[in-house]
């Protein structure tokens, strides 16, 4: 059953920017060291960032409480994007039988992503979304 669902746009300069001011405070600050490792290489690496920034934007739209810029971080499993987290933040979703689904989009100058989150079949309902 879905529960939420968060969307988040970027402009990729905007993280463009951010990296070139403050390169590593910012990418340490607001990126997990899987994340930097799997963009290292690539000709552009601000796309990917950008799409990643807006999945952590759009994780903390379904999530209730504040959270780090590096509890939760995306890396490519094959082709396809997922979502990991800390380990209290994975804690706190399987407790509420609840996982995290993602999806990731970037054009020329925009980065988009989506995350789903759904409670488990057999889970126990809670009243209201966490």
């Amino acid at each position: 059953m879905i529960v939420a669902v968060g969307l988040d746009l970027i402009e990729i300069a905007r993280v463009r920017r951010a990296a070139q001011r403050h390169p590593v405070r910012f990418l340490k600050r607001c990126f997990h060291p899987e994340e930097l490792a799997e963009l290292e290489g690539r000709k552009d690496v601000y796309p990917g960032l950008a799409a990643r920034f807006a999945a952590k934007e759009a994780f903390a739209k379904v999530w209730p409480s504040s959270l780090s810029w590096r509890d939760v971080w995306v890396v490519k499993e094959g082709e396809r994007p997922v979502l990991h987290a800390s380990k209290e933040l994975s804690a706190a979703m399987a407790a509420e039988g609840l996982v995290a689904h993602v999806s990731l989009s970037h054009a020329v100058d925009h980065a988009a992503a989506v995350v789903v989150l759904e409670r488990t079949p057999g889970a126990a309902a809670a009243e209201a979304p966490p």
